[in-house]
């Protein structure tokens, strides 16, 4: 077994509570290939910003697990060796079963998510709280789910959004012991989140302040979180990408969900998902 401290990473437990404290969110990169993880680990640097990569199932299986463990100690030299370190920490993004988390925390991995949320609630609960059995026993952090996110990354789909609900918040996080909590509240997953042009609904800020009143001080992550600047689209489509009508969520609607107890923030669009 490889234990993440050996790698120089570091979980997300104090991560989180100085985000929280401070008022900001950390950014959760995935992560495919060295070029994408290049452009992280420099702007996170320039920027001093802690960071989060994140590598999903597919990712796995796509460029290797033992390659992505060796690609994330290699940008977690660069950072060291900069003179201006910040921290790191590896993820396992939409973790689906106990074995494959397992695999992760055994290889290295500082942080994992077991995404059971679309599992009836009795199942997420009893699955979520095996892996944090297992993953604090190596000081692993664990990240749940409740509530379903509409959109499209990987195997992970669905049609419509289905809002958290606050009132299972509280019984969830206090029977699964995990360290933070993935919610719905109107982000989505993929690059075409809105359509172009139309007004873009605002996140369900009630439901978040009704979550922070059930869970105070309880870390909060929002996946489907891209902006998905329109600056950039253009430029992407400019020199050959395909990304026409990509939409994300506006930047002051995330800076505004950083300064209650969202202190995750997932990043993950790729023109060629589409």
């Amino acid at each position: 077994m490889v234990h993440y401290k050996d790698l120089g990473l570091v979980n997300t437990r104090e991560m989180f509570k100085k985000a929280i404290d401070g008022g900001y969110a950390i950014p959760a990169y995935n992560f495919n290939n060295m070029e994408q993880l290049q452009a992280i680990i420099t702007a996170c640097i320039d920027t001093q910003s802690p960071v989060i990569l994140q590598v999903s199932r597919g990712a796995r299986n796509y460029a290797n697990q033992t390659l992505l463990r060796y690609m994330a100690e290699g940008a977690l030299r660069i950072v060291n060796d900069s003179g201006k370190p910040v921290p790191v920490a590896l993820h396992l993004d939409h973790g689906d079963s106990y074995e494959l988390c397992v695999s992760c925390i055994e290889s290295g991995f500082s942080s994992v998510m077991i995404d059971g949320s679309s599992l009836p609630y009795e199942e997420n609960t009893a699955l979520t709280r095996k892996v944090t059995d297992y993953a604090h026993k190596h000081d692993v952090t664990v990240e749940g789910e409740l509530g379903i996110l509409a959109g499209i990354e990987e195997e992970v789909s669905s049609e419509v959004s289905h809002y958290t609900d606050p009132d299972d918040v509280e019984d969830f996080v206090k029977r699964t012991n995990v360290d933070s909590l993935a919610i719905s509240i109107g982000t989505s997953h993929g690059a075409y989140k809105f359509k172009p042009g139309e007004k873009i609904p605002p996140l369900e800020f009630d439901i978040l302040k009704e979550i922070e009143n059930r869970i105070t001080g309880f870390p909060i992550v929002l996946h489907g979180s891209s902006s998905v600047l329109q600056e950039y689209v253009g430029m992407i489509n400019q020199y050959g990408g395909k990304m026409e009508g990509a939409v994300g969520v506006p930047e002051d609607q995330l800076r505004e969900a950083a300064k209650s107890a969202v202190c995750k923030i997932n990043i993950d669009s790729r023109s060629e998902e589409h």
